[in-house]
């Protein structure tokens, strides 16, 4: 009998190898984490430095993860202009084309690299994060710190391009992940929150984003800032337990249904990530579009601080 039962153990080990020591994938991966895991098969380190942080491709060049594979995230695809509207996701298979040619495939474990400067960067990486998780891939991570936490570590790096050799991934589009306009014009009447990840002064129309039609934000929404989700100058996020309590502050409810937005879906992301990923509040959603697509069209209301003690008005764009 025990000669039949270690038959079978070892007949399954063999028939399902993605079961034995498989590697322990959660949102955020630090430093030794990468460092211990790095160059095992089928894993594959996607670094997404760009103008936003003030890096471009021959900084990947210079210095990198050993093995990363490089996919700005301003100029690879990963968002596109839509008409007339910066950040909307792109067509899924222009992303599968992305990603496959970074050799990933439906079997592999990703960890997305920032430069690790500030929030802003990791927003590159949580927008690549949720893409993926928008696509049915949820082997991924977010290395804590990123590719600045790296090198203050002494981890090892490397110079020059790695190229990847190209693999099919298939999308299983995940449509909860995601809002329209018409889904954040229906939200108070489906009892869905609105979560606005932008700045305060942008949240109470004292400044917009230079591609928005005016100030101020959608009705009704809730503010949890972006900048507040990582330590400061840094790309480390915050932990779960600070991110319920700043959730309480802005009356965030973690049972609700929930859609986040900013300007163009990149802090948005974070406002995402930090709700679903670390709270683990499970029904969110974002608007890729955010503001800019939302005040565009002059009968959608958008609501501003009053001059004086800061009471809300509601106010249309025409």
């Amino acid at each position: 009998m025990k000669t039949r039962v270690l038959f079978v153990v070892g007949a399954l080990l063999i028939a399902l190898p993605g079961l034995v020591g498989a590697r322990d994938m959660q949102p955020l991966v630090s430093v030794d984490w990468l460092d211990q895991h790095l160059g095992e098969d089928n894993l594959v380190v996607v670094d997404v430095r760009s103008a936003i942080d003030g890096s471009s491709q021959s900084d990947f060049e210079e210095a990198h993860i050993p093995g990363a594979v490089y996919a700005s995230y301003t100029e690879a695809g990963w968002r596109q202009d839509s008409d007339g509207v910066p950040g909307k996701l792109p067509a899924e298979d222009d992303l599968a084309e992305l990603i496959g040619g970074l050799g990933i495939d439906n079997d592999t474990d990703v960890v997305i690299v920032p430069a690790g400067v500030g929030s802003t960067d990791f927003g590159s990486a949580a927008r690549v994060y949720w893409t993926f998780k928008v696509l049915g891939h949820d082997r991924v991570s977010i290395l804590n710190g990123g590719h600045k936490a790296w090198v203050e570590a002494g981890k090892s790096v490397e110079s020059g391009w790695n190229e990847p050799e190209p693999r099919s991934f298939a999308v299983n589009f995940r449509p909860e992940l995601i809002a329209s306009s018409d889904d954040v014009s229906n939200a108070p009447n489906a009892g869905i929150q609105l979560v606005d990840n932008r700045p305060a002064d942008q949240f109470l129309g004292r400044d917009k984003h230079p591609a928005s039609r005016a100030a101020g934000t959608i009705p009704g929404s809730l503010n949890l800032e972006q900048q507040k989700l990582t330590h400061e100058g840094t790309s480390f996020m915050v932990d779960e337990e600070t991110v319920r309590q700043l959730m309480e502050q802005a009356q965030v409810n973690s049972d609700q249904r929930s859609i986040t937005f900013c300007n163009t879906g990149h802090w948005a992301a974070m406002g995402w990530f930090a709700m679903s990923e670390i709270a683990g509040q499970t029904d969110v959603a974002m608007y890729d579009g955010s503001m800019v697509e939302w005040s565009q069209d002059e009968n959608r209301p958008l609501q501003t601080e009053r001059r004086g003690l800061g009471g809300l008005i509601d106010r249309f764009l025409n």
